[in-house]
């Protein structure tokens, strides 16, 4: 079969290789589309990160290392199903939680397993990808999406990582919240927020994407921070009491700080972004506030509840695909345009 997979440092090959077999309790998939995420734009660029394996350093669930068939935000159709599985059948739509983990360790047994200690993903750590004609998954991480349009769905991915967030935070119905940064994981959490009954400020320099933040109507407020001071727009929003609730999904110092001071007294800073190097924090705010900080790792358990939220017509995911191409353009028109043009881009879908 044909797959695309990851050697190294922009280096990715689409190679024939061997199709995958189904077991007792898993499902074969033939993925239709697959989203570029920005944590394949790192390693793609900048090279592997963990929970990546490296060569001669194979990943210690998957027993894999590169190359790696690549793409772990993917949707598919059933294809077969093994012994023992239920719930599924050859011809349904589903998407995938492309999560490789031990079962064993603490985290694990205590049903975080989104933060396994030797947490792997399907299209990064091996166990097959998204990029590939077909794929082998365990039963547990596949979801039936019924007839969700198989691009759209390929978002759910995405939209789980920020429902997770959400989701620990407690924000909800009647919460002021505001979301640091516009890109993708910015954008879904604001349109989780919404669907939920938030009110939603979005804070975000770039034209392109404070436009598609208001296009989309998942944010009640956008807010520019090289244009206006955030922190004091948005105590005025509130009446001088402060947001309830702060996303940092851009994972840059200065959306931290803002966040931070635009907090109510005992509000919660959830930090959702992925950063390239380790901010500082302003303790001073944090003590006088007692404000909660609370990291966010992926999703775990998440999937079903935003396929619902999505099928019930509380989120849109159609506005936020802004290109589609085929595997043989990924380079060019996907990881290249993604750097290039990201402004203009939420979601490039890549299909075989």
């Amino acid at each position: 079969m044909k797959a695309a997979r990851y050697y190294g440092t922009e280096d990715i090959r689409v190679d024939d290789i061997p199709e995958p077999e189904v077991r007792p309790g898993t499902v074969k998939i033939a993925p239709a589309w697959t989203g570029i995420c920005g944590s394949d734009l790192h390693v793609y660029f900048g090279g592997p990160v963990s929970p990546m394996p490296t060569e001669g350093n194979p990943h210690p669930l998957s027993g894999e290392e590169p190359p790696l068939v690549f793409g772990h935000e993917f949707s598919g159709t059933v294809e077969e199903v093994g012994d023992g599985v239920e719930g599924l059948a050859p011809g349904d739509s589903v998407v995938v939680e492309p999560l490789l983990v031990c079962g064993e360790c603490f985290a694990c047994r205590e049903g975080r397993y989104n933060i396994c200690a030797k947490l792997g993903f399907i299209g990064l750590s091996g166990g097959g990808g998204g990029m590939s004609e077909h794929i082998v998954v365990e039963r547990r991480f596949v979801h039936p999406v019924g007839d969700l349009p198989l691009d759209q769905a390929a978002l759910i991915e995405p939209l789980s990582v920020s429902a997770h967030a959400v989701r620990l935070a407690g924000a909800g119905e009647g919460d002021v919240a505001l979301v640091g940064g516009a890109g993708p994981i910015g954008l879904f959490t604001a349109a989780v927020l919404k669907a939920l009954g938030a009110t939603v400020i979005v804070s975000e320099m770039s034209g392109q994407r404070k436009q598609k933040a208001k296009d989309t109507g998942v944010a009640d407020h956008v807010l520019d921070p090289g244009q206006e001071d955030v922190a004091a727009r948005a105590m005025e929003i509130t009446g001088g009491k402060g947001v309830d609730v702060a996303f940092e999904c851009a994972g840059v110092q200065p959306v931290l700080d803002t966040l931070l001071h635009a907090l109510k007294v005992g509000g919660r800073l959830q930090v959702v972004a992925l950063y390239g190097q380790n901010p500082t924090l302003d303790a001073m705010s944090l003590l006088f506030k007692e404000i909660e900080i609370q990291g966010s790792m992926g999703y775990a358990d998440d999937h079903p509840a935003v396929i619902r939220m999505v099928q019930e017509g509380r989120i849109d995911l159609a506005p936020f695909i802004t290109r589609r191409i085929a595997v043989e353009d990924l380079a060019t028109e996907g990881m290249r345009r993604l750097v290039d043009h990201k402004d203009e881009e939420v979601k490039i879908l890549v299909h075989m």
